[in-house]
C-alpha cells in the first residue's frame, strides 16, 4: 500500500501537468515549422489529381492556419485541396476560400482557344513541358485572368498579347510573376 501512494502521487501530477498544458494556448510557429508546413501544403496542392491550366490556387499560411485562395473550374476540386492538406502535421485550421467557377460553355471554349494561342505560340511553347503549367488562364464569364510564373518581363507580356488577341475574350487581367530561372 506505501509503494502504490508515489506511484499515485506521480500519476496524479502526471494528469494535472496534461490537462493545464491544453489549456495553454499554442504560440506562433518557429520559422522551420512554419516552412515545413509551407513546403507541404504547396507539394500536397501540386499533387492534386484534377489541378489543371484552368485552375488557380493559392494560400497563405498564418501560424497554425492555412487560407486558400484561387478559382477552379471543378467542385470538387475544392474540396480535394482542403482535404489534402487538413491532415498536414501542425495544422489546426484551414479556410477554404476557393471559388468554384460558374460552368459555361463559351467560358470552355474560350479557355481552349487560349490555351493554344499561348501555349502553341513558338516563343512559350517551352512553358508546356512540364506536367504543372507554371502559366495558369482562369476564364470567368469571358474575363480573363492570367497567373502564375514565367522567366522574363518579354514571356510576360507576350502571353498578355498573345491572351488579348482571342476573340470573345472581354479583358484580360496579367498577374504573371517574373522568376528568374
Amino acid at each position: 500500500m506505501q509503494q502504490r501512494l508515489p506511484i499515485l502521487l506521480v500519476v496524479l501530477l502526471a494528469l494535472s501537468t496534461l490537462v493545464s498544458a491544453q489549456d495553454v494556448p499554442r504560440d506562433q510557429p518557429n520559422g522551420k515549422s512554419q516552412d515545413r508546413i509551407t513546403r507541404e501544403v504547396r507539394h500536397e496542392l501540386l499533387m492534386l489529381p484534377y489541378f489543371g491550366v484552368f485552375d488557380y490556387i493559392a494560400f497563405k499560411v498564418e501560424g497554425y492556419n492555412v487560407t486558400l485562395l484561387g478559382q477552379v473550374v471543378r467542385p470538387s476540386l475544392k474540396s480535394d485541396a482542403e482535404n489534402a492538406i487538413k491532415h498536414i502535421e501542425g495544422i489546426e485550421k484551414v479556410d477554404n476560400q476557393i471559388e468554384v467557377l460558374p460552368p459555361s460553355s463559351m467560358d470552355d471554349r474560350l479557355r481552349l482557344r487560349l490555351f493554344r494561342a499561348i501555349y502553341g505560340y513558338p516563343a512559350l511553347q517551352k512553358y508546356e513541358l512540364g506536367v504543372q503549367k507554371p502559366i495558369r488562364i482562369i476564364v470567368k464569364s469571358g474575363r480573363v485572368t492570367l497567373e502564375g510564373v514565367v522567366d522574363s518581363e518579354a514571356d510576360k507580356n507576350l502571353a498578355g498579347l498573345r491572351a488579348n488577341g482571342v476573340s470573345g475574350t472581354f479583358s484580360v487581367t496579367n498577374n504573371l510573376q517574373v522568376v528568374k530561372p
